[in-house]
C-alpha cells in the first residue's frame, strides 16, 4: 500500500508546485501601496509661466532620498535643484532652476511607501507649448527585475519558514509531546527556522537594491545596507534576526532536554516553554505587523495586534497541519501518532480558524472599504481567491475531523500469532546442532585409544593436552561468533517486527483516510500561502479606490477650471503654410477667461506667423462673432487676458492664421463653454 501512496504524493506535490509557480508568474512587479493623488503642475497641463517647483501628493506618507523626485527637460537634462522636501502632510516638492524655456518636461518619482513597498512612476507637463521630448516614461516600475523576483521569493520563504517553525513546535508542545523525540518532526521544525533565518538575511541584503536601482550589483553595497538599517523595514528585519536567536534556544530545549525529563519536571518545563514560545512567536509576527500593511492607514493601533493574532493563527493551523502530515507519514512504527494527539490538533485548528475568520473580517474591511473593491481592485480579486481557498481547506478539514473520530472509535485488533518459526530461527537451530557435534567428536576419539600401552598412553596424553588447548581456542572463537550472530539475528527480528507493525498501521483504513485528507489540506495550504504572500505585496483596495477618486476629482476640477484645449490643423496653401494651432481657454466659464494660442509646424516645432485672430460665436443665440486679437508672447505663442464669454453654451471657436501677406485661412471647432 505504501508503494501505491508514494506516486500519488509525488504527483500532488508536482501539481501544487506548478499551481504556485503560475500564481507567482502572474504576479508581476510588486504593486504600489502609496498612490499619487495630486500634482502641481498637473499631468498633461500646459502652463504659461515656468513653475518654481514641482509637488506631488500621495495617499500616505512616503520615504524620500536625494533622487526620489526628478524633473527632466525635453533633452533629458535634470532641471531640479536640491533634495526633495516634505511640504505638508503627504505632499512633497522639489525646486526647479529659474528661466526654464518652453517645452515638455518629465517628472519621475521613486519613493518607499509607509508600509515598506517601493512606488515609482512618471508624468509630463509643458511650459508655453508642448514639444517633442527624448525622455521615455514607459516601463517606470519599482520592485521588478531579478532583484524584485528574488525579494518576492524571499518573502514567500520567510512566511513559510515562520509557519512551519511555529506550527511544528506548537504541535509538539500542545498536541503530541512524544513527538519531541521523533526525528522527522525535529527536522521539520529546524528546517523552518533555517528557512526563516536565511530568507531574513537575504531580504536585508536585497532591500537597498529593491527600493532603489534594482541592480543585482548593488545587493552587497554596504552603504545601501547602512541606509536600510536606518529604515523601519531594516529595524524590523534586524529584530527578527535577534528573535530567531531566542527561537533557536527554544527549539534546542524542546527537542533536547525536554524529552529526557521526568513527568513532574516536564510539566514545569512545558509551562515555561509555552510562555516563552508564545512571546517569541508573537515577537516574530510583530516584525511583519510593524513594517507592512497593518502599520499604516486606518486604525493602525488596532490593526497591528490583530495582524499578530492573524499570523499566529495561520501558523498554528497550517504549520500544525504540516507537522501532523509529517507525523502520519514519517513517524517511527513504534511511536505512531495516536488519536488523542490528532483530536488535540483538531481542537487547536478549530480555534485557529475562528481567530482567522474574526481577524480576517476586520482586515478585509480595513483594506477594502467597500463591496465594489472585491471586484474592481486587484487586492479584492486576490482576497476572493483566498476566501475560496480557505473555504476549500475548511471543507477538507471537516473530512479529516470525521476520520479522526473514526480513528478514535476504532477497535484495536491484536496482531495475529505466527504459526511457526521464521527462517532465521531455523538457521539458528542448525548452528546449535553443528556445535554439539563438534563437542562430541573429541570424546569419541579419547575412548577409542584407552586400550593401548603406556607409551601409547603417554603419546595419547600429550596429544590429548594439545587437542585440549586447540579445543579451548576453538570454543572461544565459536562463542564470539555466536554472540555476533545473536546480535545480527536480534536486529533482523527487530526490523521484521517494525515492518510488521508499520504494515498493520498503514493497513488501518481510518488512518489511511486521515493521511490522504491531511495531505490534501497541506496541498491547498501551499497555494493559500502563495496567494497570501501576493496579497501583502498588492495595493489595498481602499487605497486604490481613494487614488482613483482623487484622480477623477482632480480631472473634474481641471475640466471645470479650464482644461478646454482645442487643436486644429491648418493649410494656408503657401510656403510653410501647414501647421497646427492650439487654443487653451482658462477657466472656460462665463465671464473673464485667459486664452493662450500656440502655433506649431507638423513636426511639433513652434514657429511664428504674421497674424493670429480668434473669434467666438454662439450660433444658437445669434451671439457673435466676438473677435479677440491675442498678443504675441514668444515664438509660436500668443496670449490674451479678460476674454469675455457672456453666456454658457456650445460656442464655435474660429482661428484665422496668416502665414504670409496673401496666404491665410480660418479653421474652427465647437466646444462647450460655461
Amino acid at each position: 500500500m505504501t508503494q501505491t501512496i508514494a506516486p500519488r504524493v509525488r504527483t500532488l506535490v508536482l501539481l501544487l508546485l506548478a499551481a504556485t509557480g503560475l500564481l507567482f508568474a502572474g504576479a508581476g512587479p510588486v504593486s504600489a501601496h502609496a498612490a499619487v493623488t495630486g500634482s502641481a503642475p498637473q499631468q498633461g497641463a500646459v502652463v504659461g509661466k515656468a513653475p518654481t517647483q514641482v509637488s506631488l501628493t500621495f495617499s500616505e506618507k512616503v520615504a524620500l532620498s536625494g533622487d526620489s523626485l526628478r524633473v527632466l527637460d525635453p533633452k533629458g537634462k535634470r532641471v531640479d535643484r536640491g533634495d526633495p522636501a516634505n511640504l505638508t502632510g503627504t505632499t512633497y516638492a522639489v525646486k526647479l532652476h529659474g528661466g526654464l524655456p518652453d517645452g515638455t518636461y518629465t517628472v519621475t518619482y521613486q519613493v518607499v511607501s509607509e508600509d515598506s513597498h517601493p512606488v515609482a512612476g512618471a508624468y509630463t507637463f509643458s511650459i508655453g507649448a508642448p514639444s517633442q521630448t527624448t525622455v521615455s516614461v514607459s516601463g517606470q516600475t519599482a520592485g521588478g527585475g531579478v532583484v524584485g523576483t528574488l525579494y518576492g521569493f524571499g518573502r514567500y520563504v520567510s512566511y513559510a519558514g515562520f509557519i512551519v517553525m511555529v506550527g511544528g513546535a506548537a504541535f509538539v508542545l500542545a498536541c503530541w509531546q512524544r513527538g519531541a523525540g521523533v526525528r522527522a518532526l525535529q527536522r521539520l521544525t529546524v528546517a523552518g527556522w533555517l528557512a526563516l533565518t536565511a530568507a531574513t538575511l537575504g531580504l536585508l541584503l536585497l532591500r537597498g537594491s529593491y527600493t532603489g536601482s534594482g541592480k543585482v550589483g548593488d545587493v552587497f553595497d554596504l552603504d545601501l545596507l547602512g541606509q536600510v538599517l536606518q529604515t523601519k523595514t531594516g529595524a524590523a528585519l534586524v529584530s527578527r534576526l535577534l528573535l530567531l536567536a531566542a527561537a533557536a534556544l527554544f527549539i534546542a530545549v524542546l527537542f533536547g532536554a525536554y524529552e529526557k525529563r521526568e513527568d513532574e519536571e516536564k510539566r514545569d518545563l512545558t509551562f515555561g516553554l509555552a510562555v516563552g514560545g508564545v512571546v517569541v512567536s508573537a515577537g516574530l509576527a510583530a516584525s511583519w505587523a510593524m513594517s507592512e500593511h497593518a502599520s499604516t492607514g486606518l486604525q493602525a493601533g488596532i490593526a497591528m495586534p490583530v495582524d499578530i493574532i492573524h499570523l499566529l493563527a495561520v501558523a498554528g493551523w497550517l504549520g500544525g497541519l504540516a507537522a501532523l502530515l509529517v507525523a502520519l507519514y514519517r513517524a517511527p512504527a513504534d511511536t505512531p501518532v495516536d488519536a488523542l494527539a490528532v483530536r488535540r490538533f483538531s481542537r487547536l485548528a478549530f480555534g485557529s480558524v475562528l481567530a482567522l475568520v474574526a481577524t480576517g473580517i476586520y482586515q478585509s474591511w480595513r483594506q477594502l472599504g467597500s463591496w465594489t473593491a472585491f471586484t474592481d481592485t486587484r487586492y479584492g480579486q486576490l482576497l476572493l481567491v483566498k476566501i475560496g481557498l480557505v473555504a476549500v481547506l475548511v471543507g477538507i478539514a471537516w473530512v479529516s475531523r470525521r476520520w479522526t473520530g473514526r480513528l478514535a472509535e476504532a477497535v484495536v485488533v491484536k496482531p495475529r500469532e505466527e504459526s511457526g518459526p521464521v527462517a532465521v530461527a531455523d538457521t539458528d537451530t542448525d548452528a546449535e546442532t553443528d556445535a554439539d557435534a563438534d563437542e562430541k567428536e573429541p570424546a569419541r576419539a579419547g575412548a577409542s585409544g584407552s586400550g593401548s600401552g603406556s607409551a601409547s598412553a603417554s603419546a595419547s596424553a600429550g596429544k590429548g593436552a594439545a587437542a585440549s588447548g586447540k579445543q579451548g581456542a576453538a570454543g572461544s572463537d565459536k562463542a564470539d561468533g555466536e554472540s555476533e550472530r545473536a546480535a545480527q539475528l536480534a536486529r533482523q527480528r527487530a526490523a521484521i517486527d517494525t515492518a510488521r507493525r508499520k504494515e498493520r498501521r498503514d493497513a488501518d483504513p481510518n488512518r489511511f483516510g486521515l493521511r490522504r485528507s491531511v495531505l490534501a489540506e497541506a496541498g491547498v495550504a501551499v497555494v493559500l500561502l502563495a496567494v497570501t504572500t501576493m496579497l501583502t505585496s498588492t495595493e489595498p483596495g481602499r487605497t486604490e479606490e481613494e487614488a482613483k477618486a482623487a484622480t477623477s476629482a482632480s480631472a473634474a476640477d481641471a475640466s471645470s477650471a479650464g482644461a478646454l484645449t482645442l487643436d486644429m490643423s491648418f493649410d494656408t496653401g503657401g510656403e510653410d503654410g501647414k501647421g497646427v494651432v492650439r487654443v487653451d481657454l482658462d477657466p472656460a466659464r462665463v465671464g473673464g477667461n485667459e486664452m493662450h494660442v500656440y502655433v506649431q509646424r507638423p513636426n511639433g516645432r513652434a514657429f511664428d506667423i504674421p497674424e493670429v485672430k480668434v473669434a467666438f460665436t454662439l450660433e444658437s443665440q445669434d451671439i457673435g462673432p466676438l473677435p479677440v486679437v491675442p498678443d504675441h508672447i514668444t515664438t509660436g505663442h500668443w496670449s490674451a487676458s479678460g476674454v469675455q464669454i457672456p453666456m454658457a453654451g456650445e460656442w464655435k471657436v474660429s482661428v484665422t492664421v496668416r502665414t504670409s501677406d496673401i496666404d491665410q485661412t480660418t479653421v474652427s471647432k465647437n466646444a462647450q463653454i460655461g
